[in-house]
This record gives structure tokens, C-alpha cells and sequence, in this order.
């Protein structure tokens, strides 16, 4: 196994370089590359916190994975992390909600859609003051989604972007709220009032541009997002990613990658199977 790293990550990788997928392929809203960013905490048997973290990257709507990397517990997450082509719309959950990562994807001509952290990313109006978020949500009529313009600052200039809302219903608000206040007991404390009205709206940044994708798109396409989480869910259960069997790390690593070999497999052999011919060959071909 020790051996085998080099060997089974040419593998992965040239599994999905031969993949049938189209990697090109956009979704109903737009014709760019849509791609999700994610990362998952692996622990080997007998640890007592996380050994190493595994950080992935889907693209919709084909769930392909097109970029994965195997780091220890310090590297946290970051769009920074992730490469970057050109037109790339980049979903991401609060961990990625920094502003030199989100800069780093703006700076390499991509976009990002990410849940915004306002303890994490202050926002600003184009004279640089700063915004009152939950003033503006509270404007929010019914579940008719809004957005406003935003500024911040990364990397000493500014960039400007849309924080993108609606509200939520008023059984998901309390769902959310209720998550927040057994975090907070369990902590020995209680959750601000500022930190529970903020649970009753689901808020995004976008980078793009109205033209690009409208507030509706955005918010529909960061629904998406859960996918990534059914994915992990899938590796986890299916293939034990959770619980590296060894201690040595060329070992470890090794079986990571044979179980992201085994992943994408079962993608290409799924999709071989939705396209089988019943007579055995493709009567498109001569």
C-alpha cells in the first residue's frame, strides 16, 4: 500500500480524464462551469481529533469530482486552495466565506456563491461604510428573494459583489433556530438575538452579475449545494472514507485515493449502465 500512492492517485486521475461526462456541461441557468467546494474531516482508528482533512470538488449538475486533495488537520478550508479556470462559478458553504479566497477566485476571472459568515467577512457600501445586514433583510417581502450591492475589502483594494436573501419559512426558521440555541447551551451559554433573527433568512454572496444570473438563479443554485454533502454522506457510508485503517501516512494516503478511484468508478459504470444498449452495440456507429 505504502507503494501503491503514486500509482492509484495516476489512476484516479486519469479516471476522471477519461470519464464520459461532459465537463463542460453548465446547468439550466447558465452556460458556465458550475463547481462545488466541500472538504471533509478523516480520523484514523483510535484518534482522538482529526488527522487528516479531505477537500473536494463537484461539478454540476454531473457530480463529477474534478479536483481532490489530502491535507492534515491545520489546512482548513479556502477557495485559495482550489484551482481556478476562467469562468468557473464556485459554490461554498461558511467555511470558505473569507475575503482573500473569495479575491483569489475573482482574481483568476471565476465567481463565487458562497454563504456568507458575517462575523468572518464584513460587508460595505461603495464609500466603504459599513452595512447593517439584518437592516436590509428585514425589508424582505414575504418569500420574494431581494439582493443589495456590496463592497469589501481583500488584499488592500476593493471588490464588489450582491448579498442575495429570502426568507425563510417559518418551520425551517425555527429548525435553525433551534440548532442554534443547543449549540449555545451545550457551550454554557445563549445565542445573541442578533445571531437567532439572522436564522429566519438564508443569505448569500454572489459574484456575479445580474446578466449572468439573476437573484432567483443564485439562490436556486446554492440549493444545490446539498449535494455535495449527499456525496460525502455516500463515500462514508459506502466506503468507509471516515476511518483511515492505517498509521503510516504513505499508507493512509494510498487508500484514500483507492477509495476516490472506487468513487469515480461507480460514477463511469452508473453511467455506462443508463446508456446500455439491449443489443449490444450502438447502432450510431459504423
Amino acid at each position: 500500500m505504502r507503494n501503491a500512492e503514486t500509482w492509484l492517485h495516476e489512476l484516479a486521475v486519469r479516471m476522471f480524464a477519461a470519464s464520459p461526462f461532459d465537463h463542460t456541461a453548465g446547468t439550466d441557468v447558465t452556460d458556465r462551469r458550475i463547481r462545488v467546494v466541500d472538504a471533509t474531516t478523516i480520523q484514523e482508528p483510535g484518534s482522538t481529533g482529526t488527522d487528516w482533512r479531505l477537500h473536494y470538488v463537484l461539478q454540476l449538475p454531473s457530480l463529477e469530482c474534478d479536483f481532490f486533495d489530502l491535507t492534515d488537520q491545520f489546512s482548513g478550508e479556502t477557495y485559495k486552495r482550489v484551482p481556478v479556470q476562467s469562468g468557473d462559478i464556485i459554490l461554498g458553504d461558511r467555511g470558505y466565506c473569507h475575503r482573500e479566497g473569495v479575491a483569489h477566485v475573482i482574481e483568476q476571472s471565476g465567481d463565487v456563491i458562497v454563504r456568507l459568515n458575517w462575523n468572518t467577512f464584513p460587508l460595505l457600501d461603495k464609500d466603504g461604510g459599513s452595512i447593517d445586514i439584518l437592516k436590509r433583510l428585514r425589508t424582505l417581502d414575504e418569500y420574494n428573494p431581494g439582493e443589495w450591492p456590496i463592497w469589501f475589502e481583500a488584499f488592500d483594494q476593493m471588490y464588489n459583489g450582491r448579498l442575495c436573501a429570502v426568507r425563510k419559512s417559518k418551520e425551517a426558521a425555527e429548525k435553525s433556530k433551534e440548532r442554534i440555541r443547543k449549540t449555545a447551551r451545550k457551550n454554557g451559554g445563549s445565542p445573541r438575538p442578533e445571531t437567532l433573527e439572522s436564522a429566519e433568512y438564508v443569505y448569500v454572496l454572489a459574484t456575479t452579475d445580474q446578466k449572468t444570473l439573476s437573484t432567483e438563479a443564485v439562490l436556486e443554485l446554492y440549493r444545490a449545494r446539498w449535494q455535495v454533502e449527499l456525496a460525502f454522506k455516500r463515500m462514508k457510508s459506502l466506503f468507509e472514507v471516515g476511518q483511515v485503517p492505517k498509521k503510516n501516512e504513505r499508507s493512509a494516503r494510498s487508500w484514500i485515493y483507492a477509495k476516490l478511484l472506487a468513487v469515480l468508478l461507480i460514477e463511469r459504470m452508473i453511467h455506462a449502465a443508463n446508456f446500455f444498449s439491449p443489443w449490444g452495440f450502438d447502432e450510431r456507429k459504423p
